[in-house]
């Protein structure tokens, strides 16, 4: 087996790529968030970035109600739910799919089943506690108001799998889903639609910063990626890694990023 690359310390990122860089991508749970709630040195890096004229775009596990708030609160160009399933655009304003109404309404029907057979088979699971806001997927809680031994968690994916969704564990859910989106498929469909340019063709101008498995599809696309300190539990797990390490954890990982990209400015 091939070893995995050494994590880079998040100071040894060059400064001349770093000022190429002129979007962020980013994960919202432990990652720009710290105890499910945005800190003031993390919101006010959102500011930072803005006014630096670098776009900032999370894509989150969290679903699209959810969402809401944040994506017309935050100075952030749209946020990205449902692992790559829908968004909101134009300041929270606009709700926008990547699925037609018909895909969506048949998907729903399918995934509460599925729901209600990982409840009745997995001792102590949970529906997640905003699964009222989800429309496109389901998402079992394992870290953020009960706790999941990881057997449990792995039994949880094997049986959503089973059932043909797929499946991924973030810090604080399980997510299932059905369709081809994911963060990956989700980051290149809004930048598409909000810039109108394909992110594969400038992979370089844009960094993605993390902190679990379900990020680690974006790290292997992203030659600029980071991973906040806490992504540590993790790193066993990850057959993709991030490039960079941040010192800090969560939105303090994040602040530091947006200092690292800042600090080379002119």
């Amino acid at each position: 087996m091939t070893a995995l690359p050494t994590l880079l310390a998040l100071p040894t990122w060059p400064a001349e790529e770093r000022r190429r860089i002129t979007g962020v991508l980013t994960d919202i749970d432990d990652t720009l968030t710290s105890e499910g709630a945005i800190t003031p040195d993390a919101r006010q890096a959102l500011d930072d970035l803005r006014e630096a004229g670098i776009s900032v775009i999370p894509v989150t596990g969290r679903p699209i109600g959810w969402s809401a708030p944040h994506a017309r609160s935050w100075p952030v160009q749209a946020i990205v739910a449902e692992n790559g399933s829908a968004a909101w655009v134009d300041g929270g304003t606009r709700k926008i799919y990547q699925q037609d109404e018909a895909t969506r309404r048949r998907n729903h029907e399918r995934l509460q089943t599925v729901a209600q057979r990982v409840l009745r088979e997995v001792p102590g699971a949970m529906l997640a506690q905003d699964s009222a806001g989800r429309e496109t997927d389901i998402a079992i809680d394992h870290s953020e108001f009960t706790q999941l031994p990881p057997e449990s968690i792995a039994h949880a994916v094997r049986l959503m799998q089973a059932e043909g969704l797929n499946a991924t564990v973030s810090s604080i859910h399980i997510n299932g889903w059905i369709g081809t989106h994911d963060k990956w498929s989700g980051a290149r469909w809004i930048v598409r639609e909000l810039l109108g340019r394909e992110l594969d063709q400038e992979l370089d101008q844009w960094v993605y910063i993390g902190d679990s498995t379900n990020d680690q599809l974006m790290f292997q696309q992203f030659r600029h990626s980071v991973g906040v300190a806490n992504i540590a539990r993790f790193l066993p797990e990850l057959t993709h890694r991030p490039r960079y390490l941040a010192a800090g954890e969560r939105g303090a990982g994040f602040t530091e990023l947006a200092q690292a990209l800042l600090q080379h400015r002119s």
